[in-house]
């Protein structure tokens, strides 16, 4: 007479495995963000799938304008530039879209794509910009991101520019922001390695933007001031403490004579800031 043996347990999915594991339903955000993390804890979910999960929750609540390059940090092109001035900041700047304007920096023409401009060496006549530029959207500050990802997946559109409420250009939005906020920071072969040397770059309206990694002491031989390195490393750090907390895009804080406006940032910590002197 034959033993029955119990059968093996099917396995099962992680979300399988989570939904099981959930204590009930959960009333609002806040309480399935918490269920999330305890799931977390419990080993049902890594510390990379609850950051993805979070991000994607957190994308309903922000704006073009939370995550946008604001206008000052933009990288246009004017439409009557000759070609080696346009070619030499398309190499300077690393990017693969342009937005291209008229005389008027708020008159954006089209979108111009890098790798279009292999065209000009191809062809026997003299290149014509005006003939290689691309639709340009155009969007609120206001728009939702998650209405935004899912309108440059029907439109296959990489890059929005954004507009205030007078018409006028308040800086761009690219599909890789957007997704940035998910899955975090995306790097290309052309973002700077955080091991590498940290940069103070001088800007047209008379800002620094100063990574946040930049050693104090490097800032102090810049702007030839004299903040303390003995409690902290980085400007980063440094700025941080002022703050009280970890800042968000948008915020400022003056210290020792200084403007330091947070221009990039994730929910770990600061990226970057836009430096002015309060003397200035």
């Amino acid at each position: 007479m034959s033993e029955d043996h119990p059968s093996t347990p099917p396995h099962r999915s992680w979300f399988e495995r989570l939904t099981q594991a959930l204590s009930g339903e959960p009333r609002n955000v806040e309480e399935l963000l918490e269920e999330l993390r305890q799931a977390q804890a419990n080993g049902l979910l890594s510390n990379d799938t609850l950051s993805m999960v979070e991000g994607a929750i957190e994308v309903t609540d922000l704006t073009v304008a939370d995550v946008m390059v604001p206008r000052a940090q933009m990288v246009s092109l004017p439409l009557g530039a000759p070609l080696q001035e346009i070619l030499a900041r398309v190499i300077e700047s690393g990017h693969s879209r342009f937005p291209v304007h008229g005389d008027d920096k708020d008159e954006i023409v089209g979108i111009l794509l890098a790798k279009d401009l292999l065209r000009c060496f191809t062809a026997a006549e003299p290149c014509d910009i005006s003939r290689l530029l691309r639709p340009v959207a155009l969007i609120p500050e206001s728009k939702k991101l998650n209405i935004l990802l899912k309108e440059f997946r029907l439109s296959r559109n990489h890059m929005a520019v954004v507009v205030d409420e007078y018409g006028g250009v308040a800086g761009l939005i690219t599909i890789e922001d957007v997704l940035e906020q998910i899955v975090g920071e995306i790097d290309d072969e052309h973002d700077t390695d955080e091991g590498e040397a940290k940069g103070i770059v001088a800007q047209t309206d008379g800002r620094y933007l100063v990574n946040a990694l930049t050693p104090i002491a490097e800032f102090n031989a810049h702007f030839g001031c004299a903040f303390s390195d003995e409690e902290f490393d980085t400007v980063g750090g440094m700025v941080t403490a002022e703050f009280g907390h970890l800042p968000e895009v948008g915020e400022e804080t003056a210290l020792g004579g200084y403007a330091f406006h947070v221009t990039r940032a994730d929910d770990r910590r600061v990226h970057q800031f836009a430096v002015r002197s309060l003397d200035a």
